[in-house]
């Protein structure tokens, strides 16, 4: 790459940034992004778009007081240019916004203040920006906030997420009426007349295409004449709400290519940071890397994938970055590091404390054991410990946090009882904490009579079935995610026609017999109804001193009630345990296998249980919607 000095253009109407690889071509004052130039395509982005939907940074807000997920959409305007800095090396430019109360009701109650950078000879430009809600304003939900592009739809088909997803992409237009049929909702379409007849018969729809945190951290499109990529890099995740298994919107057909800071999909409500009048609040999201790279014609175009997958990494490796000028990005020598060893100690596991084998450790603000997952405001730092349950946090920004994990293979979370601090370090010094040994102790009373499941968090291990094959997405028909087609709710009652689901401890295998979802049964009237699972047990005896307890772990809950009878088979008798109306993660919908996580504890007396034959009666009573249900990560009865 050639290393010649950043150009910048300062126009009337737009400010022009150009490196001698790329040109990107920004509006002023409102600071969208209306052109990229690069490898002789005059425009990346798509010219048939006005120019304000092309390149640019929005938000979904709401009034203090509003519930749900849903809001005033708004494509982020500012008011203010400036030019950071202007080096041979770097240009850094600012387009803000400022709130006042003449903008009550119209604006978000917020402070922003765009960034974009562009460095001597890099392949690509970041962007980042500062959110800031005074104390004295007006409260607000802030339900969405994210960076679209929206690519040229004549170049960029083919897209790319991960290794094993990968596809060519139909056309905008194919959802169109005439050319789609809108499905169960809007965002599901079936393309009945696609201008390309390969995708004819397929669904498309966004959601088939999202990805947890822990795992986003490059995706993008190709260009096939000529061969051009154009990648969303996110080097760290810290920004980001609800930890390293929420799960956001990568790209999808348009072409469009995203990066989400915070949304509420697979959570719900839950996930929109609510704040009120006096709550001050600041927070910097990204910077996120827009990389651009080429190969030669006549090459294989997954090479295009394969250096942004490098480039990642080089990415990941400089964070933080030390080029933003924003004094609210903190750099390296401002941050802390917190390392140690986490344990699992299970007395029907093992007589001595177990190493924590790849337990996801991470700090995120003070609260309750767990809350971390529904934690949205603030910042996370998230690793993973090796087998030994060794684990170190890099990179921490200063406040005060509580250090969370929680183990694949237990139920359950872990909270440390030591609040951790991260202050400040000098200029050659950071801070640095060692908590030793960590215990976990997972919930546990007794020996494990029987288990259905891995406790991971996901229904992934259960019975997936194949799709409707009117409904299918060709990307998933051989794939590890089989569960990301459509209308999968529906095929519960065309293979449970007239009984539900009954398993049985010793016979009875989850990978095949345990369907992944418990869905609603579609009726004969097109309504629908609860459905009641059987779980049947033997017992050679009962244990009298005391009560058995069963562990009821879900991996997503979609408004959805959760009842529990023990040798009771009328669903009109009061519950031994009832959920109430849970959940609004909308996994079911939105083709997931997991959302928030949920655990519950029930005691079941010995007088409830027989010598010989049992069976434990899970109903999900809410059955007024085929997208209610539960999906199950583990379950487990103990013995006194």
């Amino acid at each position: 790459m050639s290393h010649s000095r950043i150009q910048l253009s300062v126009q009337d109407e737009h400010v022009v940034m150009d490196n001698g690889i790329l040109q990107v071509t920004i509006s002023k004052p409102d600071g969208i992004v209306t052109g990229i130039c690069y490898n002789g395509i005059d425009n990346l982005l798509e010219v048939l778009n006005e120019e304000e939907n092309r390149g640019y940074w929005d938000i979904v807000w709401s009034p203090e007081g509003s519930t749900g997920t849903t809001g005033t959409f708004e494509r982020i305007k500012a008011t203010t240019f400036k030019v950071i800095l202007e080096a041979k090396e770097q240009v850094e430019l600012s387009f803000s916004r400022t709130w006042n109360t003449s903008l009550e009701g119209k604006l978000a109650p917020l402070n922003i203040d765009k960034r974009f950078v562009m460095l001597s000879g890099s392949s690509g430009f970041y962007s980042y920006a500062i959110y800031e809600h005074l104390k004295e304003w007006p409260g607000f939900n802030l339900d969405e906030t994210r960076i679209a592009f929206k690519l040229r739809k004549e170049k960029f088909h083919y897209m790319a997420i991960a290794d094993n997803r990968q596809r060519y992409m139909p056309l905008p237009d194919d959802r169109l009426p005439g050319r789609g049929q809108e499905l169960a909702y809007p965002e599901a379409v079936l393309l009945v007349n696609p201008v390309e007849p390969e995708f004819k018969g397929e669904v498309d729809d966004k959601y088939l295409y999202s990805c947890d945190n822990k795992d986003l951290k490059v995706h993008g499109w190709i260009c096939m004449d000529p061969l051009v990529g154009f990648w969303q890099i996110t080097p760290s995740n810290e920004f980001r709400s609800g930890g390293p298994l929420k799960q956001n919107l990568t790209s999808h057909v348009g072409p469009t290519n995203l990066a989400v800071f915070l949304s509420a999909h697979y959570a719900g409500e839950d996930l929109v940071p609510k704040f009120q009048r006096g709550e001050p609040w600041k927070k910097v999201f990204g910077p996120v890397f827009l990389y651009l790279n080429n190969i030669l014609e006549g090459e294989d175009p997954c090479l295009l994938w394969e250096d942004a997958k490098k480039q990642m990494m080089i990415e990941v490796n400089c964070w933080p970055y030390s080029f933003p000028s924003s004094e609210d990005f903190q750099k390296s020598t401002q941050r802390g590091n917190v390392s140690g060893r986490l344990l699992v100690q299970d007395r029907f596991a093992s007589n001595d404390p177990l190493p924590a084998s790849c337990a996801y450790v991470g700090l995120a603000p003070r609260g309750d054991v767990g809350s971390w997952q529904r934690e949205c405001k603030d910042y996370q730092f998230w690793t993973t410990a090796d087998t030994s349950g060794n684990f170190s946090i890099t990179n921490i920004r200063t406040g005060d946090y509580n250090l969370y994990a929680w183990v694949p293979g237990f139920i359950g979370d872990y909270k440390s009882d030591v609040p951790i601090t991260i202050t400040s370090g000098l200029i050659c010094s950071r801070c640095k904490i060692e908590t030793g040994d960590l215990t976990y102790q997972p919930p546990r009373d007794g020996p494990t009579i029987w288990e259905i499941g891995i406790p991971n968090r996901s229904a992934r291990e259960f019975y997936v079935p194949d799709p409707n094959p009117n409904y299918i997405n060709k990307l998933y028909t051989i794939h590890l995610d089989r569960f990301r087609q459509y209308g999968l709710w529906e095929r519960y009652a065309e293979l449970y026609p007239q009984n539900d689901l009954v398993y049985t401890i010793g016979q009875s295998d989850y990978r095949k017999d345990w369907f992944f979802a418990q869905f609603n049964r579609k009726k004969d009237d097109s309504t629908y109804q609860g459905t009641t699972w059987q779980i049947k047990f033997e017992l050679d005896s009962i244990s009298t001193g005391g009560n058995y307890k069963l562990r009821v772990a879900l991996a997503s809950a979609a408004q959805a009630i959760l009842q529990v009878r023990v040798n009771d088979q009328n669903t009109e008798n009061s519950p031994l345990f009832s959920s109430g109306l849970i959940g609004k993660d909308n996994s079911i919908a939105r083709h997931g296998i997991h959302g928030l996580y949920w655990l519950f504890n029930l005691d079941i007396p010995s007088t409830l249980l027989v010598s010989g034959s049992n069976t434990i009666n899970l109903t999900q009573a809410n059955g007024t919607s085929p997208l209610q249900g539960l999906l199950y990560d583990y379950i487990r009865l103990e013995g006194p």
